[in-house]
């Protein structure tokens, strides 16, 4: 006897609906599963076993052989084990299902038969839902997952029996569950005062440069001193930025979803996520696995990686940097797999000026060579494709503690919102790619956006040649001299905006030369 029910997978963040095929047939007692699953599918053999005795059912001692298809997808993980169950109990007509496929069933079994969260319900059931199927069964912790980001009507079970007896009730108890949808839970940002850009006290230029940051979504490098206050600057930029769109925060939510780290009852991150990787981070870790796991600049999708002690990364996970600074995602090419993970973030490096971080202090006690091989382990490419590069100094006692209290992100946040409305609204005419920020014009976009006049141009021209720029440099002063003039409502670009742009591009490397 055969009987069919409706599980699924994760690609990379995309998700797949897999068909769960139970035959059950005459001979020795065997539990199969076949469709390339991987080691965690194939031990569902042994938990689904278990959690059918021990949920008050009998497993069938006949040949059981399950398939999941299509059989060319390589199938990952424990999501299986719910829609396994089913099928045996289904097609050895213990548990009689009048619509076993119409279901997308998605949860990890345990031995005594209660049901566990599992990663990737967001994608798969995203996936389901574009398929046509309505409904869907999962773990508690899991149904904020399938209900307003999908559209699928969700019901959670937190045991196999449960799970049953909702399939056994048919469509007509589900009827009403779609008007008991609840708005997604968001984590909402904290009140952390140590991450407050009011905290930083002195500092004009390099906070200005963080907020010129913020409303251009450019990358951004700070040099200075240990404690200068390089990381509160860094730290403090989530906070100036707006909430997601529902776009871009269902983005976001799919990476964490497959990542399984989305907090319980959460369906979709609503803030900018800030992520801070170790610099012992692998390069698998920072970029991603071509398997699907998504990596610390996918997570950051969207949002803010934060980089600190930037030249102590290994080399091989600061060159692979390279293409997602530039394009926003990640190609991962394996034998058997190709992948394209999203990974449009904001990146903010932090580093110290030398090896023991008091350089132009007059007690550095680093040799030119050292300063040099310190500075040269973040190469030239890299850098050219971080748009803003600025010197945070250190500062006397008078200077951290006295003068006027600062402006709180709130306040920032607020000037940086509007300026992002103005560019969204002038950029998404220019064809440019999303969020339609001035970090992401490109060609004639940019040249459009930033037509300049005669005697500003000259200026350009000649700052062009005498610092010797290259062509993305250039590209990036004009596209931060951009954003300055949007943060002062100016429609045109003016001479003062190209000379302050020109300041950003600090060319750390060149200074230990």
């Amino acid at each position: 006897m055969l009987c069919k029910t409706i599980s699924g997978t994760t690609c990379g963040l995309e998700g797949r609906v897999i068909t769960v095929e139970v035959d059950i047939a005459p001979g020795l007692p065997q539990l199969d599963i076949v469709g390339q699953p991987d080691l965690p599918a194939r031990e569902a053999r042994e938990r689904v076993r278990s959690a059918i005795r021990n949920a008050g059912y009998e497993f069938p001692l006949r040949r059981i052989t399950v398939n999941l298809a299509p059989g060319d997808v390589r199938k990952e993980g424990t999501s299986f084990d719910l829609a396994i169950a089913t099928g045996v109990l289904a097609c050895s007509g213990q548990a009689p299902i009048a619509e076993p496929e119409a279901a997308l069933l998605l949860a990890e079994l345990a031995l005594d038969g209660s049901l566990r969260p599992v990663r990737g319900v967001l994608p798969v059931a995203a996936a389901a839902a574009r398929a046509g199927l309505t409904r869907a069964i999962v773990h508690p912790d899991n149904l904020a997952e399938v209900r307003v980001p999908t559209g699928l009507v969700g019901r959670s079970a937190t045991r196999l029996v449960q799970a049953i007896e909702l399939l056994q009730a048919g469509p007509g108890a589900w009827r009403d569950e779609r008007s008991a949808l609840q708005a997604p839970v968001c984590p909402a940002r904290g009140v952390d005062r140590s991450h407050d850009i009011s905290a930083v006290r002195g500092l004009a230029k390099p906070k200005r440069a963080v907020e010129i940051a913020a409303c251009g979504g450019h990358h951004m490098l700070l040099t200075g001193p240990p404690g200068a206050g390089k990381t509160m600057l860094a730290r403090a930029l989530p906070g100036l930025l707006p909430a997601l769109d529902p776009e871009d925060a269902l983005e976001v939510s799919v990476a964490y979803s497959v990542a399984g780290l989305l907090p319980h009852g959460v369906g979709v991150v609503a803030t900018p996520p800030f992520r801070s990787p170790h610099h012992s981070v692998s390069l698998a870790g920072l970029i991603g696995s071509a398997r699907g796991r998504p990596g610390e600049v996918s997570l950051a999708h969207r949002g803010v990686l934060f980089l600190d002690e930037l030249p102590e990364f290994r080399r091989d996970a600061l060159e692979a940097l390279r293409q997602p600074l530039e394009e926003g995602v990640v190609n991962l090419s394996r034998a058997g797999a190709r992948l394209v993970l999203p990974a449009r973030f904001q990146m903010v490096g932090a580093t110290n000026p030398c090896p023991c971080g008091l350089s132009g202090s007059g007690a550095c006690t680093c040799s030119p060579a050292e300063v040099r091989r310190y500075r040269h382990k973040v190469s030239g490419p890299v850098l050219d494709r971080i748009d803003i590069q600025v010197e945070v100094p250190r500062q006397d006692w008078e200077e951290a503690t006295s003068g006027p209290p600062a402006e709180d992100s709130a306040t920032v946040a607020r000037r940086v919102e509007a300026v992002k409305r103005r560019q969204v609204r002038r950029n998404r005419g220019l064809g440019t790619c999303r969020p339609c920020l001035n970090a992401s014009l490109e060609g004639d976009a940019l040249m459009t956006a930033c037509s300049l006049d005669a005697a500003t141009s000259g200026l350009f021209a000649s700052a062009f040649d005498r610092l010797r720029l290259s062509l993305r440099s250039a590209h990036k002063v004009l596209r931060i001299a951009r954003t300055i003039a949007d943060t002062e409502e100016s429609p045109t670009v003016r001479a003062e905006h190209i000379t302050e742009a020109i300041s950003y591009r600090m060319q750390w490397a060149v200074d230990a030369t």
